[in-house]
């Protein structure tokens, strides 16, 4: 497995907790020395334009530190999603986050949507025909879901559960209902933890995500699937959720 990451997505460009200091820097220190580290490069307009209308584009072209940075999260996910295509599972260390951001507007800390342009670049390249995203961040990823409402060939699903039990079994349930994808990508958001904004999950709970996602890649795509970073924001245990999601993962 590769992890996606470059030091600029430690650049604090923002006052919202995705942008805040330390946030990559956590998962970065568990990850190192475990995982074999690769850089993005940025995304090009062309690139955004896959699935954002030119005036949103424009409209965050006029912060340039955040646009910087937000090229750069696109072109992880970019990068991601073409290592996972060739044979390798791959995590994006990313930020800012996307799955709030729709064709013509953003909100919750994102700006563009990373997962649905990685997606949308496979499908246009002819490098997959359906995929798959799985989303088991806290909130629903509304900017995806709106991009790929009308997109047959783009199935998104939110997980949800008031338990770790129901979560699990509503994300197996889902799964078992559908066979054919060429690819499994993950908006992988950790802020549902017990120690987190949702209170819900446990950081085995993340490794087991990991590993039911990882051995349905393996019957219905040989195993082509990759994640990018949404949520997640008590520092204190972000690292160690993420790098027991990876465990599963890999």
């Amino acid at each position: 497995m590769k992890i996606v990451y470059s030091p600029k997505y430690c650049t604090v460009y923002a006052s919202d907790p995705a942008a805040a200091p330390g946030r990559i820097e956590c998962i970065y220190n568990q990850l190192k020395g475990k995982f074999e580290f690769v850089e993005p490069e940025p995304a090009t307009e062309e690139d955004l334009l896959l699935v954002h209308w030119q005036p949103h584009v424009e409209r965050i072209r006029r912060f340039p530190e955040v646009f910087e940075v937000a090229v750069l999260a696109v072109g992880g996910a970019l990068k991601a999603a073409e290592i996972a295509v060739e044979g390798e599972p791959a995590f994006g260390l990313i930020r800012p986050p996307g799955h709030h951001a729709s064709q013509g507007d953003s909100w919750g800390f994102c700006y563009f949507n990373n997962i649905a342009i990685s997606v949308e670049k496979l499908r246009r390249e002819k490098l997959v025909e359906k995929a798959l995203i799985v989303d088991f961040d806290l909130h629903f990823g509304d900017g995806t879901a709106n991009i790929f409402a009308d997109t047959n060939e783009v199935v998104y699903f939110h997980v949800e559960g008031a338990s770790s039990q129901e979560f699990l079994s509503n994300l197996r349930r889902f799964l078992y209902a559908h066979r054919e994808f060429d690819i499994v990508a993950v908006s992988a958001g950790f802020d549902k933890h017990e120690q987190d904004w949702g209170g819900v999950l446990k950081t085995g709970d993340y490794m087991e995500i990991g590993r039911i996602l990882r051995e349905f890649s393996e019957k219905v795509c040989g195993g082509r699937r990759y994640a990018v970073l949404e949520g997640g924001y008590n520092h204190a245990v972000l690292g160690g959720n993420v790098e027991a999601f990876l465990e599963g993962f890999r």
